[in-house]
């Protein structure tokens, strides 16, 4: 059984980073900072706009800013095939 998270990285998603600013609901003048990270694809991101569809309905806290940090972890030049394997010892 493999792992969710490696199985999407091989699907094509990054890790994906998202710095979110938004104004206190008590206190507009207030920004706070909120950080999510997922694996995402670049550069529609699905998942991150779920998520801030999701902020904009549910949340009080009005965003100010959304900053984005992409990187994918498993690229194609990283895999290649082992012909043989030799043993130490």
């Amino acid at each position: 059984m493999t792992d969710f998270a490696f199985d999407r990285q091989l699907d094509g998603y990054g890790l994906t980073t998202a710095k979110i600013l938004y104004r206190m609901p008590d206190h507009p003048t207030l920004l706070q900072t909120y950080l999510w990270q997922d694996y995402d694809l670049a550069p529609e991101f699905p998942e991150l706009n779920r998520f801030l569809a999701f902020w904009r309905r549910e949340l009080e806290g009005p965003l100010h800013s959304v900053e984005v940090a992409y990187r994918r972890l498993v690229a194609p030049h990283e895999w290649r095939r082992v012909d043989g394997l030799s043993l130490l010892n």
